[in-house]
């Protein structure tokens, strides 16, 4: 019999699904034992983290745990795939914007923007020497992992306590979800814009599928709408013609990475789905849908969604 435990982390809303109820208060142990590292090691928001600690010392190199360095590597490879339209160089962006504390503490409204534009430097310029576990943020950057490092802890934990308690799992965090496990009904799960929200039921089996909004995580500057997804070509935030963009793939990093920068490269994101054979669910700023690469028509064997909501600043 499944069993579900559902908390909060990051802000946003935590829920681990397991199909043998008798582990589930040591798994969701361990999941919350999980967050908490990866929040030590990537919230941007704390002084004491291994990031924080980077970020400070931009210019120049620091020893980072083995946690921070996969973290890192995740996003790296994420903006490599994207071509950089998922960017992880983008924090002081984000703080400009007014996204310098946990989104739960920023002023509803405040000081307008004085900058029309802000480029951060490139993903590029970052030094990671993955073996020898040292980070060199480039100088006048910081690094923030909204983009990828939920998705990446979901994956993980799906597939570290699959494999410990020999059933299939699923893992969601605010938005990000994946699986693992061979489960014979497969998971059946809502697709929406917002947690809670009419949606699309589907059938998910293996992978992972994440939703990117930019309909929360919303405050004023100035009176003026922003949001927490940067295009990292402006330092602003993305202004394209989706405002949602679910994406199913073979992990949740994949399908995070995929719809986040959906939104960044906006008309051309379909073509681009299209190409890599990524099934995405688009809804455009007057509600309308598209659907890429066969949303949602594919075989239950290979469809994933997860009920939507917003993507989230790397803990």
């Amino acid at each position: 019999m499944t069993a579900t435990y559902t908390g909060r982390a990051w802000s946003c809303t935590v829920r681990l699904v397991v199909e043998d109820d008798a582990v589930l208060a040591r798994a969701s142990a361990d999941l919350t034992s999980l967050l908490a590292r990866v929040d030590a090691a990537a919230n941007r928001f704390r002084t004491d983290s291994d990031l924080s600690r980077a970020n400070a010392n931009a210019g120049r190199p620091t020893a980072v745990p083995r946690l921070l360095v996969d973290l890192v590597a995740a996003a790296l490879d994420s903006a490599a795939l994207t071509d950089g339209a998922v960017d992880p160089s983008v924090g002081i962006a984000l703080s400009r914007l007014g996204y310098d504390c946990d989104i739960s503490e920023i002023t509803a409204d405040g000081p307008a923007l004085s900058v029309a534009k802000v480029r951060p430097p490139s993903w590029q310029s970052v030094r990671l020497d993955r073996e020898a576990g040292v980070l060199s943020v480039p100088a006048g950057a910081a690094l923030d992992l909204g983009a990828t490092a939920k998705a990446y802890t979901a994956d993980l934990a799906a597939a570290e306590l699959a494999r410990r308690y020999d059933t299939p799992v699923l893992v969601e965090l605010g938005g990000d979800l994946a699986v693992a496990g061979h489960r014979l009904d497969g998971w059946l799960i809502r697709v929406a814009e917002r947690e809670g929200a009419d949606g699309q039921l589907v059938l998910l089996r293996h992978g992972g599928l994440t939703t990117s909004t930019t309909t929360v995580r919303r405050w004023l500057r100035g009176n003026r709408p922003v949001h927490h997804i940067v295009d990292p070509r402006t330092g602003l935030p993305a202004d394209g013609p989706w405002r949602t963009a679910s994406v199913f793939a073979s992990s949740a990093l994949r399908a995070n990475t995929a719809s986040t920068a959906a939104i960044v490269l906006g008309d051309a994101a379909v073509d681009w789905l299209d190409t890599l054979g990524l099934p995405a669910r688009l809804v455009a700023k007057d509600g309308s849908i598209q659907r890429t690469a066969g949303w949602p028509t594919m075989r239950a064997s290979s469809m994933a969604a997860i009920a939507g909501t917003a993507s989230v600043s790397a803990p």
